[in-house]
């Protein structure tokens, strides 16, 4: 295959990678993408609309789970048209302007979303620690300081990604190793020295997602002291069962972030295979799933889901 020789050149292009060896079954795998996407979309649409529309949902930990689902908007819209495309058209090709403009984007709500689920550990906290003030401290003025920090935060990180693989000429095979364009995979296509942006990237991997993960961890320790010493055990497992959702939802972000990058960086050898399925499992599976865990494990958010359903096929059979 023809090497990408010269970053400047605007016809240079990196070849974007599906499931290797299953080419003749690509419109099959494209189903599921499909599915996921649709629903993907669908679920955190909801939980806006829901949030929106009920005030009885304008609280604390709600405010932060829309936040979240516009993070999981954001980031299914930023990864999935380019994985859709190789399945269904066989539409490899990305420009390096594009590769670069989509790198931005999943970085970008990968970072957001990270910074999300640290406060929603500390919105955790605060209603199991201090209950009593939790509606003096977590105010809707300081809750939108806390989301504007955030994004400032993503983007002050992702904004230089771009401009530290322009500098690069890429004289090696243009093949990227996942669907979609990843910081940690276009650089090891360079033929330039990559130091600096090794050193970037792993600084802003322990900065991001290794500093976010202690800060949680630690909020959850001391949850857990604070529940321990409630003297009702229904109380203690009330208070823990709210946690619920969330853990699941850092699990669902941090485990194959974690692996995925440890795989990037340590795992020389590591299948090609593992690489492409964790990367998917990465930025697909928890915008699909965030709305589901939190509808599932809270009943006041799953009635008036419910009710919106059920208002929308009243008001359907009632056209009909």
């Amino acid at each position: 295959m023809s090497a990408v020789n010269d970053t400047k050149h605007k016809s240079a292009m990196f070849l974007l990678t599906g499931i290797p060896g299953q080419e003749d079954i690509h419109l099959w795998i494209s189903i599921p993408f499909c599915f996921i996407y649709v629903f993907s979309i669908l679920g955190n649409s909801t939980i806006l609309f829901v949030i929106k529309t009920d005030p009885s949902l304008h609280e604390p930990m709600y405010i932060f789970l829309s936040m979240l689902a516009v993070t999981d908007l954001g980031l299914s819209i930023a990864t999935i048209p380019t994985i859709l495309g190789i399945y269904l058209f066989n539409s490899r090709e990305i420009s390096l302007d594009a590769c670069f403009a989509q790198l931005f984007f999943i970085h970008l709500f990968a970072f957001i979303e990270s910074s999300i689920l640290l406060l929603m550990a500390f919105d955790r906290f605060v209603a199991i620690s201090n209950p009593l003030r939790y509606a003096s401290i977590l105010t809707l003025p300081r809750i939108a300081k806390m989301g504007l920090v955030c994004v400032l935060r993503g983007v002050a990180v992702s904004f230089p990604f771009p401009f530290l693989l322009k500098r690069f000429q890429y004289c090696r095979a243009n093949v990227l190793s996942h669907s979609y364009c990843l910081h940690q995979d276009v650089m090891k296509l360079a033929c330039s020295d990559i130091t600096v942006n090794y050193i970037y990237g792993l600084f802003l991997t322990v900065f991001t997602v290794g500093l976010d993960s202690l800060l949680i961890f630690l909020s959850y320790v001391m949850i857990l002291k604070t529940v321990l010493s409630v003297a009702s055990h229904a109380e203690s497992l009330r208070a823990l069962n709210t946690c619920i959702s969330h853990l699941c939802a850092v699990l669902l972000f941090y485990t194959p972030d974690i692996g995925l990058s440890l795989i990037h960086r340590l795992g020389k050898g590591s299948s090609p295979l593992l690489q492409i399925v964790l990367g998917y499992i990465y930025l697909l599976v928890p915008p699909l799933m965030n709305p589901v865990v939190y509808s599932v494990k809270s009943k006041h958010l799953r009635a008036r889901i419910i009710r919106v359903f059920a208002k929308t096929l009243r008001w359907k059979n009632g056209s009909i």
